[in-house]
C-alpha cells in the first residue's frame, strides 16, 4: 500500500507511504460509501464549515468532508469508551462491552477500507507532535482483562502458518494510538491527512489489531455463553 516519497511525522518504526490509485475494477473507485451510522455521545465533532477545502480528489469533496466527520466522532467515542473502561468503570461485563466497541470503531474503519484512496496534495506529512503516552491506558486494561489479555491468532491468514501470542491490551493501544493521529490532524482543520492517515493505518495496522482483538473477544463472549460444566451423574 506504501509509495516512495511520503514522509510522516509518526515516530514508529514504520514509514507511510502514500497509498497508490487502485484499478477502476475496485469497488472502492466509486468514493466513500453512504450508510455509516451517525455515532451520539459525548465528544460528537462540530460539524466543519461548507468552505473547507475538499479532503480527496473528485467531485465529491462534501462527502469525504462528512466521511472525516463520522470517522473522527467513533474515534473519539471509541477512545472515551476506552478510557472509561480502563479505569475499570466496565465492571464484570468489561469483556461484552469492548466487543461492541471494538465492532463500532471497525465498522468504521471498513467505510475507510472501502473508500477510493485519499490522497493529499503534499509528500510530507505534517507534524503532530509526539506520540500519546497510553502505558495508564494499556495497564489498566490488562488488568481487567487479566483472565484474557493472552490469546493466539494468525496475524495474517495467508502468510502466516503458525499462531502467534497476543495481548488484547495491547491491540486496543495500538488502535487508541493510531486514532489519536489522524484526530490531531483533523482537529488542526487538515481533512485530507487525517483521511489518509486513518486509511493507511487502517489497512497497515489498527484495522488488523482491531479484526484480530473482535475475534478473539468475540470468542471469550461465546465460551462464556456456551461452554457448559459437564453434569456429574451418579453412579
Amino acid at each position: 500500500m506504501s509509495e516512495p516519497g511520503r514522509t510522516s511525522s509518526h515516530s514508529k518504526s514504520r514509514t507511510p507511504g502514500r497509498t497508490p490509485a487502485r484499478s477502476a475494477s475496485h469497488p472502492a473507485s466509486a468514493g466513500p460509501p453512504a450508510g455509516l451510522r451517525e455515532p451520539g455521545g459525548p465528544g460528537v465533532p462540530a460539524a466543519r464549515p461548507a468552505s473547507e477545502p475538499a479532503a480527496g480528489p473528485g467531485e465529491n469533496g462534501g462527502d469525504w468532508l462528512s466521511l472525516a466527520d463520522r470517522i473522527a466522532a467513533h474515534a473519539t467515542n471509541f477512545l472515551d469508551a476506552l478510557a472509561a473502561l480502563g479505569r475499570g468503570e466496565g465492571g464484570d461485563e468489561v469483556v461484552p462491552l469492548l466487543l461492541l466497541e471494538v465492532a463500532q470503531v471497525m465498522l468504521a474503519g471498513a467505510q475507510l477500507g472501502a473508500s477510493r484512496d485519499v490522497i493529499p496534495s503534499g509528500n510530507a506529512e505534517p507534524d503532530v507532535g509526539a506520540d500519546p503516552d497510553l502505558d495508564e491506558l494499556r495497564t489498566g486494561l490488562a488488568e481487567r482483562l487479566a483472565a484474557c489479555d493472552e490469546y493466539a491468532e494468525l496475524f495474517d491468514p495467508y502468510r502466516d502458518t503458525k499462531p502467534t501470542s497476543f495481548r488484547l491490551s495491547d491491540d486496543l493501544a495500538a488502535i487508541a494510538a493510531d486514532l489519536i493521529h489522524g484526530l490531531r490532524h483533523h482537529q488542526a482543520g487538515r481533512t485530507a491527512e487525517a483521511l489518509w492517515w486513518w486509511q493507511y493505518s487502517y489497512v497497515n495496522q489498527w484495522g488488523t489489531h482491531g479484526g484480530a482483538a473482535l475475534r478473539a473477544l468475540h470468542a471469550v463472549v461465546a465460551h462464556a455463553r456456551l461452554d457448559v460444566a459437564e453434569e456429574e451423574i451418579p453412579g
